[in-house]
């Protein structure tokens, strides 16, 4: 697989010292998942951020063979890049189906309401909903609204910030099974950030495990199908206390 995102040596501070991400590089194939695991304050969501244009970074971030770096976060919206935070953000004032709206307020009104199906064929949870205040849904089903209104903008890299986040075992099952469901049908590319090892091995292709603000390891899905092989890179790269 080609590479559509190619990230070289981004580093990112917070304030003239704080570190948060050194010298992370790696690559995000069309069409394909790459997962960034690690313990909270690893710089996960620092990488992400920064791939959105969110925060202020150094090194490259390459998008479909482009420079990103000095773009700002709606032009990479309109290029494809969607970041999907991990605390969801939807408005729960608004109906699910102005959530959606707000998503796709770039593309013209037919193309619109097209997606907004879409998404509603796809979460059939929150489908009989879509007219009721977005508050009034569970935590599962804001997650879905959060990755649906994401989809309406028509990305072709998914930023995903934690999914899991808060979820009953169930919900995040649930969650997974749509996302496998939008890798299939679609050449989405995905980056995912999550704690829950088992659950990304069942979407991801290739997994970076994160210490420190460093990448400090890196496996192959299909390396860690036992249970033994998923024990030696918990050990190795984020230690014992990581087995969730």
């Amino acid at each position: 697989m080609t590479s559509l995102l190619s990230v070289k040596n981004l580093s990112v501070y917070y304030g003239a010292e704080a570190l948060a991400v050194e010298r992370v590089s790696f690559d995000v194939a069309t069409g394909g998942v790459t997962a960034l695991l690690g313990a909270n304050g690893a710089g996960k969501t620092s990488i992400m951020k920064a791939v959105a244009g969110l925060v202020p970074a150094r090194g490259d971030v390459i998008f479909d063979g482009s420079p990103m770096q000095q773009l700002p976060t709606r032009e990479r919206v309109r290029r494809g890049i969607v970041y999907v935070p991990e605390k969801r953000e939807i408005v729960g004032d608004l109906t699910v189906r102005e959530n959606l709206v707000l998503g796709g307020y770039h593309i013209p009104r037919t193309a619109r309401q097209a997606r907004i199906e879409m998404v509603l064929d796809l979460f059939t949870e929150i489908a009989n909903k879509a007219d009721g205040p977005a508050w009034r849904l569970s935590g599962g089903e804001q997650q879905m609204l959060a990755i649906g209104r994401s989809l309406m903008a028509g990305p072709r890299l998914l930023l995903l910030d934690e999914p899991s986040l808060g979820l009953a075992p169930l919900l995040v099952r649930r969650v997974f099974e749509r996302l496998s469901t939008i890798r299939r049908e679609t050449n989405l590319a995905i980056m995912l950030v999550e704690q829950n090892l088992r659950m990304t091995m069942r979407l991801c292709d290739e997994i970076h495990f994160l210490r420190g603000g460093r990448i400090v390891g890196q496996r192959r899905a299909e390396e860690l199908q036992s249970e033994a092989a998923r024990q030696e890179a918990i050990d190795a790269y984020l230690g014992a206390s990581a087995a969730a």
